[in-house]
């Protein structure tokens, strides 16, 4: 909590650097994930249809938004998608700091980023990737943070915003049931519906998401996605576990996990700690039986969790927190997945290891950190949530 030095800046501006640099030299399009909405972008532009392409998965109202990327050429994108992939990573993991109460200029605020960008290999491979997740990388905290200071509406509204980019934090509309917050979740729906279907009527196929990209998740049976997919149904196929069992399980962890958020929703602890903890767990939830999965939207809990590790009672101080990161340092030859297909595996040890922790900590909550429900954190004025707009 303390504040970092200049060199400790000076280091993670390199290592930032670094990536940002390597991953302008060497991607094309903007990052292969990026170009596919930018590509979408172009095909609608040229009179086509976005969802001719089985692999864009998105709401139409993301073919909207990448229409400015798609007026620019790549050599272009391919200078501008990198650094703001980064930057939103960064701003991301302030809003978790701010959350917390952490201050900016500390060093758990340049060693947390320094340790996502060198020890993390999923927050390299979003920035080469150009994926939209980072859009909900950073929505989520920001989300949350507006959340603690009373402004649920608003609170609403940018999830609603971060959905009609990408759908990956629909799950959090249970966190304003938890909360009762009806109007917030008014909100939340009505921005990407509004979006999409004023989007979906610009199209020369306005139903394209709901007759081709839903039954494509449904199935789930896309030989390329499914070798990246990190969820037990993708992966227990591959283990030769037949596929009904391994989606009942994945099922099964899901509505555990939902159970296990709702407890620590209603637990003691501060609300911060609480908003994220439960966020945290709605969303590895989710993980577990989404189609796809994959191992860079970890990046949406890691940062929330990572950042609460200076008060009693995080999940960041339980072993098993650090232990579930494990297979994701970059550069470890893990015998027999090498190969970038048989990463799967390893990141779902990762998630289940993870989304396990997390429940088991949500059950167990921090009573023995926070003392009675209701005491306030120490060395921290209370906050009181009030309903804003």
């Amino acid at each position: 909590m303390r504040p970092a030095g200049g060199p400790l800046w000076s280091a993670l501006a390199v290592v930032l650097g670094a990536l940002t640099t390597h991953t302008v030299l060497v991607t094309s399009g903007g990052g292969m994930d990026n170009a596919i909405v930018v590509d979408a972008a172009r095909t609608w532009l040229a009179g086509g249809s976005p969802y001719d392409d089985p692999h864009f998965l998105y709401f139409p109202s993301a073919v909207l938004a990448a229409v400015p990327q798609a007026l620019l050429p790549r050599s272009v994108l391919d200078v501008l998608v990198p650094p703001a992939v980064t930057g939103a990573l960064a701003l991301g993991w302030a809003c978790a700091l701010r959350l917390h109460r952490v201050p900016l200029h500390s060093r758990l605020a340049a060693l947390g980023l320094l340790g996502l960008a060198a020890g993390f290999a999923p927050f390299g491979q979003l920035v080469r990737l150009g994926n939209w997740t980072v859009t909900a990388v950073l929505a989520l905290p920001l989300c949350l943070l507006l959340a603690s200071r009373g402004r649920w509406v608003a609170a609403g509204a940018v999830v609603g915003v971060a959905v009609a980019f990408k759908p990956l934090l629909a799950p959090m509309a249970l966190l304003f049931c938890f909360a009762r917050r009806w109007r917030a979740l008014g909100v939340l729906v009505l921005v990407p519906s509004a979006a999409s279907v004023s989007a979906a009527l610009l199209m020369p196929d306005p139903a394209g998401f709901l007759t081709r990209t839903l039954p494509f998740l449904l199935r789930g049976d896309d030989a390329f996605v499914r070798l990246y997919e990190a969820s037990p149904a993708a992966v227990l196929p591959r283990l030769g576990v037949p596929g009904a069992p391994a989606a009942l399980l994945g099922v099964l962890g899901a509505a555990a996990g939902v159970v296990c958020a709702y407890r620590r929703w209603c637990g003691p602890g501060p609300l911060p700690a609480r908003l994220a903890e439960t966020s945290a767990a709605l969303m590895l939830s989710a993980f577990l039986v989404s189609r796809p999965s994959y191992n860079h939207y970890l990046l949406v809990v890691l940062p929330l969790l990572l950042a609460g590790a200076p008060h009693s009672g995080a999940v960041a101080r339980r072993p098993w927190f650090w232990l579930s990161l494990v297979p994701q340092l970059p550069g470890v030859p893990w015998p027999w997945l090498e190969a970038v297909r048989r990463r799967a595996f390893r990141d779902a040890v990762t998630l289940c290891v993870l989304a396990v922790t997390v429940a088991r900590h949500c059950l167990r909550g921090t009573r023995e950190a926070d003392g009675p429900r209701g005491a306030p954190d120490p060395g921290r004025a209370p906050v009181e949530p009030v309903e804003s707009v």
